[in-house]
């Protein structure tokens, strides 16, 4: 797929992707930073406000991708980010923690929604492969967060007040641009609701199970950001410059090889095989990782190296297989209120993945990379049982359908 696709929904879609995410970049490079720094909230504070706002990040998701199935996707996607750009204002009001916390879930809350409203918006303007399309931006999206990590990247060195209020600004527009870009968009009418239960997706045993499988492998996302840096600087001897470089080897390969590692990918058996090949490439990457400790700076270098490119090759299968099966098997009626399930497993990693990580890898030390591995490689290793599941219950509602017929 070209840098920008030809002129139409899927270049809109690109545009205002790319917007909000060069505003995403700003506030997970110097978010937390503003809080601690600029508003001096204490840290304690600032980890508990954050966890709410995953919870309640959790509680929202299903419910409007149900509301973007029924009402229309683009006015649901579009108010979500208004949303979001006026709770992210909000925070320069926030300067006590109920303020914090209000504003922090207000914000995480909407985020949640849009990734659940987008989804139809996906399918409908994707083409015949909306997950090829969903790989694409996934690229774009490091393309921005890569931009508006440069910009906060000066905000922290000058970390003056005024510096980072021009973050929070920088980060609201963004969030307002897109939501103006995406106004361009042509609507989707909203689909006919269906025979049957409302809440369907929470009533599908397969697709439940592979939610909890990506929850789990989703973990991988924090590695890079939280436990190889804590490991790096407090159990190895490699420069503390290689975090930075860590990051960037893991963006350049994801922009470059993200939508060629999803072309192979292209049925729910396919998915399965890659959560299969992501679990064992993840298992490979932890042992690398857990070597460096005690070994000399340059070996050290070496093994974090190669152990960023074996992580990021499992990042692009494991990312692949997700787009595969959560598309793939979400009937077309109710695609926002099963991206909004399968979102649960990625939100719960997210609120959970980082203190795990600093259990089993930081505190236990090397055994603790080899469980963090075991625990990717069998995840990988059900998922092709979860898929052969949701194969059998679709052969069976098909031909329960033929005989009806």
């Amino acid at each position: 797929m070209p840098l920008l696709p030809a002129s139409g929904p899927q270049r809109t879609l690109a545009v205002s992707n790319f917007v909000y995410t060069t505003g995403s970049g700003l506030y997970m490079t110097a978010g937390v930073l503003y809080f601690t720094e600029a508003v001096h909230l204490p840290a304690a504070q600032v980890g508990l406000g954050l966890a709410f706002a995953g919870g309640l990040a959790l509680a929202v998701g299903i419910g409007v991708g149900h509301l973007a199935d029924r009402h229309g996707a683009r006015g649901v996607f579009a108010v979500t980010l208004v949303v979001q750009a006026l709770a992210t204002a909000g925070f320069l009001l926030a300067d006590d923690f109920r303020l914090f916390a209000l504003s922090v879930g207000a914000a995480m809350g909407a985020k949640a929604a849009g990734l659940a409203a987008r989804s139809p918006l996906i399918r409908h303007y994707g083409g015949e492969r909306p997950q090829e399309f969903r790989a694409y931006l996934r690229a774009v999206t490091n393309v921005g967060v890569s931009l508006g990590a440069l910009l906060a990247g000066w905000v922290v060195q000058v970390g003056t007040l005024p510096a980072y209020r021009l973050l929070v600004v920088g980060n609201a527009l963004a969030f307002a641009a897109s939501a103006a870009v995406l106004v361009r968009l042509p609507p989707v009418k909203p689909v006919p609701v269906a025979g049957g239960p409302r809440w369907i997706a929470l009533r599908d045993g397969p697709y439940l199970l592979l939610t909890a499988l990506d929850g789990v492998m989703a973990v991988q996302f924090k590695v890079l950001t939280v436990a190889v840096p804590l490991w790096l600087v407090t159990a190895t001897t490699a420069p503390r410059w290689l975090i930075s470089g860590i990051m960037l080897v893991n963006t350049v390969l994801i922009v470059a090889f993200q939508v060629r590692a999803s072309k192979g990918v292209d049925s729910p058996v396919a998915g399965g095989s890659a959560y299969r090949k992501a679990g064992v490439a993840f298992l490979g990457s932890c042992a690398l990782i857990s070597l460096a400790a005690g070994a000399p700076a340059w070996a050290a270098t070496a093994l974090f190296l190669g152990a960023v490119v074996v992580h990021t090759v499992g990042e692009l299968w494991h990312s692949a297989a997700g787009f595969e099966v959560s598309f793939a098997l979400a009937p077309p009626h109710a695609t926002g209120q099963y991206l909004g399930v399968f979102g649960l497993g990625a939100g719960l990693s997210e609120a959970l993945g980082p203190a795990l990580l600093i259990g089993l890898c930081i505190t236990w030390g090397r055994p603790g990379w080899y469980v963090t591995g075991a625990l990717f490689a069998l995840a990988g290793a059900v998922a092709p049982l979860a898929v052969r599941w949701a194969g059998r219950r679709e052969e069976g509602a098909e031909e329960l359908r033929v005989g009806v017929a």
